[in-house]
């Protein structure tokens, strides 16, 4: 299974969230490694009531394995459905690119 799938299916298991997007931002970065830079928007009630950033240690606690090896950077935006309806256009990322790199 590939990073992003195994990314994927774990947030899907842990958070059941109603929307995920996973993106591999890996091309837009210098180097060689082609499964290590991430971009998450994750949208669910599991994050009700829970801070920012008890929301991304959530996240990073389920994605420790994929951190722990082939993921160099992950970007993410995690929030409740209510906020997402609110969030409008600001709910996708993207991510920057890195020093020599053109688009």
């Amino acid at each position: 299974m590939e990073t992003q799938q195994r990314i994927e299916a774990g947030l899907l298991a842990a958070f059941s969230p109603q929307r995920l997007a996973v993106e591999n931002d890996s091309h837009n970065h210098a180097g060689a490694r082609t499964d290590s830079h991430f971009s998450v928007v994750i949208i669910g009630e599991y994050f009700s009531g829970m801070s920012a950033v008890d929301r991304q240690r959530a996240v990073y606690a389920c994605l420790a394995d994929e951190l722990a090896g082939p993921v160099h950077a992950l970007q993410m935006k995690v929030m409740t459905p209510e906020e997402f309806s609110a969030a409008g256009e600001l709910a996708s990322l993207e991510a920057p690119l890195c020093k020599g790199t053109k688009k």
